[in-house]
């Protein structure tokens, strides 16, 4: 549901790989999600709906592209971030 600069959004994880999410948009849901997609994706996990908007700020994404990729192809896709480097770890 789009509403004036506003977009409800459903988030998905997937248990194949940790820290991935899916953002789609809740009246769509996975339905315009490419089936190749879908199929590496595996089998969608709801995590939270959340109602996304220009002045919102998420941890990882830019919520502006986010809201333009779910309009524009329907989904947004959140990949992990890089592993860190042992030697930052010690």
């Amino acid at each position: 549901m789009k509403i004036a600069g506003k977009v409800l959004c459903d988030i998905y994880k997937t248990v194949k790989k940790e820290e991935m999410y899916l953002y789609v948009a809740r009246e769509d849901g996975t339905k315009r999600v490419p089936e190749a997609l879908l199929n590496q994706f595996g089998t969608p996990v709801l995590v939270t709906t959340m109602l996304l908007a220009e002045t919102k700020k998420l941890a990882r994404a830019d919520v502006v592209k986010v809201m333009d990729d779910i309009g524009r192809q329907g989904f947004y896709l959140q990949m992990p971030p890089p592993p860190i480097p042992l030697k930052e770890q010690l």
